[in-house]
């Protein structure tokens, strides 16, 4: 069994104890509509793992048997080799996501909610798997991590990643929030400000935003959402409706270059120039020159 399903109780408990917390300190952290949404996509995402993850199991063991080397998972230096090399796959595949219009796809779907607690970590996709994001990670077992262990490790990073999706926690001490993924990193990666979008892009380590350019500490309380929001809770339209977008630019597309943008370019491209992606807008707010509030990355 994936070790997610056996932190589900843990996560129920924990999302109670937030629920209480937010009602006696009249803190508002949640809404139950919004918070409804987040775990049906939390359990639609387990359902379809179900299914996928047999998949990519296989597809890691094709990849597993042309090796480079074979890497012993009882030594517990390769362990810690993966774990960096999983995390630092993560940051690429999660800065990506942000990058590239066919993984926003999958992924803006756990930045819809304009609440930022434990329940919006159970806000995940139902496409990434069956879109082929699993992918950014075949490199390992070709490598010659086992992929028992390349899954392993990427349950782990995901359970790391559900206690930071919380306001109820503020800073941690320095040497923490210089190295590790924290409540603060990671609210702004939630923000939909121009100052925060894409940014703090890691699973545990923060080392590897620092490293590559795309730190931003958190200054105020950040707004979260999306540039545009979407007005919606029903689960199947939060899932698909960036897919239906594209679908709707492609076929207007004029050229086979247009297609290629409208799919793999910067979420916001657009063929006049007049699209806001987030460099777009990042680079009129230095000059001085932002949109207004609530201006979309995407134009509608």
């Amino acid at each position: 069994m994936d070790l997610i399903h056996f932190a589900i109780p843990g996560f129920i408990l924990l999302i109670t104890a937030e629920v209480i917390f937010s009602a006696v300190e009249k803190r508002g952290l949640y809404e139950t509509k919004d918070a409804a949404s987040s775990i049906a996509m939390g359990l639609g995402n387990v359902f379809i793992g179900l299914f996928t993850k047999a998949v990519i199991y296989l597809v890691y063991l094709a990849a597993y048997e042309f090796r480079l080397f074979t890497l012993d998972a009882a030594l517990w230096w390769v362990w810690v080799l993966c774990f960096f090399a999983d995390d630092l796959t993560y940051y690429w595949f999660h800065r990506s996501s942000h990058e590239i219009r066919y993984f926003w796809a999958s992924h803006v779907v756990h930045h819809s909610s304009r609440k930022y607690n434990l329940s919006t970590a159970l806000r995940q996709t139902w496409t990434g798997n069956l879109s082929g994001a699993f992918l950014f990670w075949i490199w390992m077992p070709f490598l010659g991590f086992h992929p028992a262990m390349v899954m392993a490790m990427q349950s782990i990073s995901l359970l790391y990643q559900f206690w930071i999706h919380t306001e109820a926690i503020n800073k941690l001490p320095r040497p923490i929030e210089f190295i590790f993924n924290t409540p603060s990193h990671h609210r702004v990666h939630h923000s939909s400000e121009i100052k925060y979008l894409d940014r703090n892009h890691a699973g545990v380590l923060i080392i590897w935003d620092r490293l590559f350019g795309t730190f931003q500490p958190e200054e105020e309380r950040p707004v979260y959402g999306l540039t545009v929001n979407i007005g919606t809770y029903n689960p199947l339209r939060i899932a698909t409706h960036e897919w239906a977008a594209i679908w709707k630019d492609l076929r207007q597309a004029r050229t086979w270059r247009e297609a290629w943008m409208y799919i793999f370019g910067a979420p916001g491209w657009d063929p006049n120039g007049s699209g806001k992606t987030a460099k777009a807008l990042r680079k009129a707010s230095e000059a001085g020159s932002a949109p207004p509030a609530g201006m979309p990355l995407i134009q509608k």
